[in-house]
């Protein structure tokens, strides 16, 4: 399966000063890896416009950053609400690591049975972690934790999440 180039990172929420700065809700796991971006993507129909970061930091919990081309108010206005994409290759994962955009669509099945269950169509975040929406056949909406006890491998090459979950859940 092809996965997109780009990846969601965040939402362009407010403008930051006189000077064109953006503050941005990060998407990323932590708004450090936002600001460490030094380039960041518009979506312009089917394709993705560039934006260089020439300058990058941080505001409690969001990201401000200065683009070039965007050098007042008037313009980092006319941004607002304009989500932000990053480069896949921008990204370094660790061992074990993925991006939650690339677990959607993928089959969900038992690590030991091998039955499917249904197919991931959207991830929700919870107090404590991620929930995958987990389609069944039949058209219902199962919530599977995203933790270790119940995911046992996310495997691109065959495009499925193996899992072991509680009883009675699907």
């Amino acid at each position: 399966m092809a996965r997109n180039p780009y990846l969601e990172c965040g939402k362009i929420i407010n403008t930051h000063g006189c000077e064109g700065g953006v503050k941005v809700q990060s998407y990323c796991n932590t708004p450090e890896d936002c600001k460490a971006l030094r380039r960041v993507f518009l979506r312009e129909g089917d394709s993705y416009r560039e934006l260089r970061v020439r300058r990058a930091s941080g505001l409690g919990g969001f990201v401000l950053f200065w683009l070039e081309g965007i050098s007042d108010m008037d313009a980092a206005a006319a941004l607002k609400n304009a989500t932000l994409y990053a480069a896949r290759e921008d990204f370094s994962l660790e061992e074990g690591e993925y991006f939650l955009s690339d677990v959607i669509g993928m089959a969900v099945r038992d690590a030991d049975s091998g039955e499917i269950y249904g197919e991931v169509t959207d991830i929700m975040d919870s107090a404590v972690n991620h929930l995958y929406v987990v389609r069944t056949p039949v058209g219902e909406e199962r919530l599977l934790p995203a933790v270790s006890v119940f995911v046992k491998k996310i495997d691109y090459d065959k495009n499925e999440v193996l899992v072991t979950p509680v009883e009675g859940l699907f």
